[in-house]
């Protein structure tokens, strides 16, 4: 039976941190994730990560304060106001972490690490690789994990890549270990540690019409809920307001962040019909732009066909910009949906981003159930 001091369940961007921190602390980790830890779905993500570090022109004033304030506000004041101050004191330094070590950040003129506007943020604090941030965080820790894996100094950081966990080892009170299988052979095998640390990411493909992955199907909250483990707050889940047609692929609000709007079939930038989105436009928080998005389209203002769809235009962006900061989306665009950014407008509907309950547990990642963790997207 192998076994680890701690195992990591889940090969993302929560999962590989937690397995360098581990690794970090003197202790032996395996990390077993259902596919090879560059295809996470973390790899997806492509707008950016919010800091309040100043670097913007108009952010000069930002601080952590504002960062929480703006998060509670998001959250209509129902976040756990603990955890959201723990993540805005926690995020410029985090951010400066995965800088150092080697993370490609799009930069200012002075070689800073550039910031720009996102829905529902008082600063532009959203720090950005173009539109690609996931694939260069994940790349970025990922590297980081190799790296420990061939140091001598460090204890053993193993990774499993195509098992898929089944079961909780249990015994009593507290959890010792995973039952999983091996997606090639379908072997069964049983790995034993002394703490579990789940970070298994969301369940959006319960959706049909989902920015996720085909492997976020939740079973990363079901295995512990199955042990006995409480889910919490699953009753939130959060839409974003701009996946590309029919097509379950994200546009990253990048794209609106830059200055793209959103246009109905009367050509109107409708957000300013909607008192909650007046002010921000189309940058009001996603759940707003959302909700007004499919009421544009419920009233008969949108286009017809695959559940009814608006616009996103970025062509007064111009070439260059569109190239510079969002060559990712003109690719996907070009694609998966034969138009082009530059001189073509976008078909856009809402679709299921993000699932905001998850696993039940406190700021520390820590559950009702001895020895076992959870942390990212499947935890609450």
């Amino acid at each position: 039976m192998p076994y680890h001091d701690v195992l990591v369940i889940g090969g993302g961007l929560a999962g590989l941190r937690a397995a360098i921190a581990v690794n970090e602390m003197n202790a032996s980790v395996g990390v077993i994730s259902k596919v090879h830890p560059l295809r996470s779905h973390s790899v997806a993500a492509q707008g950016g990560v919010n800091a309040p570090l100043g670097n913007h022109p108009r952010g000069g004033h930002d601080s952590w304060k504002k960062l929480a304030y703006d998060t509670v506000k998001g959250s209509d004041f129902l976040a756990d106001q603990d955890a959201v101050i723990k993540m805005a004191t926690e995020a410029a330094s985090r951010i400066h972490e995965i800088e150092h070590w080697g993370c490609p950040f799009s930069r200012t003129e002075e070689g800073k690490i550039a910031q720009r506007p996102f829905g529902g943020a008082g600063f532009p604090r959203t720090c950005y690789a173009s539109d690609t941030i996931g694939h260069a965080l994940l790349n970025t820790a990922y590297e980081q994990t190799v790296r420990f894996k061939q140091a001598a100094e460090r204890r053993e950081l193993a990774i499993y890549p195509e098992w898929l966990v089944l079961a909780l080892v249990r015994e009593g009170d507290e959890c010792q270990g995973v039952v999983a299988m091996e997606l090639k052979s379908g072997k069964l095998e049983v790995f034993g540690s002394g703490a579990v640390i789940f970070a298994t990411g969301g369940s959006g493909r319960i959706y049909a019409n989902t920015s996720n992955a085909l492997i976020n199907t939740g079973i990363g909250m079901a295995v512990p809920y199955w042990a006995g483990v409480p889910l919490k707050d699953m009753e939130f889940e959060q839409f974003h307001p701009t996946t590309l047609l029919g097509k379950n692929i994200l546009v990253t609000e990048g794209a609106r962040g830059e200055g793209g709007f959103l246009l109905n079939s009367k050509g109107e930038r409708f957000l300013a019909n909607y008192p909650d989105s007046q002010k921000a436009m189309e940058v009001a928080p996603r759940d707003i732009v959302s909700r007004n998005i499919t009421r544009e389209i419920l009233d008969g203002r949108g286009f017809e066909g695959g559940g009814g769809y608006v616009h996103l235009d970025l062509r007064h962006l111009g070439r260059e910009k569109i190239m510079e900061r969002l060559h990712g989306i003109r690719t996907i665009c070009l694609e998966f949906a034969g138009v082009d950014p530059i001189t073509d407008l976008i078909p856009i509907q809402p679709g299921h981003h993000y699932t905001m309950g998850g696993i039940s547990c406190n700021t520390a990642c820590e559950t009702g159930l001895h020895g076992l963790y959870a942390a990212g997207e499947v935890a609450c």
